[in-house]
């Protein structure tokens, strides 16, 4: 059986990554969805192995100390890592993951799988990317400038020091969208 491939997607907010992995994992067929690990509580409706693998502080500095995490991160006092061992039974298995890593967070996956495909989602500019966060509503002019401020760093960080083989511009979303599963179908020779 032929070993899986490793996706791993980064954009920064606004971009549109989310709907597009969203979409894609329904689209093209053997794609399994990375499921991380975190230290926060658990939302309503969200279960633990389908959404996250929700574990005690405890537990997760223990395996991070024994290596069992190909990248993790604390964020807002909770940890947040990508666990190798869902991903290498995913890959074992023949399927294909993809991931949705921010552009830091994959420089040090990169160390742990160098074989992974890294596909960078942008907006066709700033001044788009700050009209979609502002249609979104959600947030207020301090976020927003905030927001922008780390995409231009994301950007700038996954080009000049990420490893992205590919990037995908999304001006239109189906566009987008047929372009990311096109790519995908291709690498993984379907």
């Amino acid at each position: 059986m032929t070993e899986g491939k490793i996706f791993v997607f980064s954009a920064p907010s606004g971009a549109g990554k989310s709907t597009i992995l969203s979409r894609l994992a329904k689209t093209v067929p053997g794609l399994v969805y990375s499921i991380s690990a975190t230290t926060r509580k658990p939302r309503a409706g969200e279960t633990d192995g389908v959404h996250y693998f929700f574990m005690t502080k405890e537990e997760f500095e223990a395996k991070a100390a024994k290596g069992e995490f190909a990248e993790w991160q604390q964020v807002f006092g909770n940890y947040y890592g990508t666990p190798r061992a869902f991903i290498d039974s995913v890959t074992a298995s023949g399927r294909h993951i993809i991931m949705d890593i921010d552009v830091y967070g994959k420089k040090k996956f990169d160390s742990a799988y160098p074989e992974a495909v890294g596909i960078l989602i942008v907006p066709p500019s700033m001044e788009e990317l700050e009209k979609r966060l502002r249609s979104r509503g959600t947030d207020d002019e301090a976020t927003i400038r905030l927001r922008l401020d780390k995409a231009r760093t994301e950007m700038e960080f996954a080009r000049s020091e990420g490893k992205y083989e590919h990037e995908i511009v999304n001006d239109d979303l189906e566009t987008a969208e047929a372009e990311t599963a096109a790519l995908i179908r291709t690498i993984i020779g379907g």
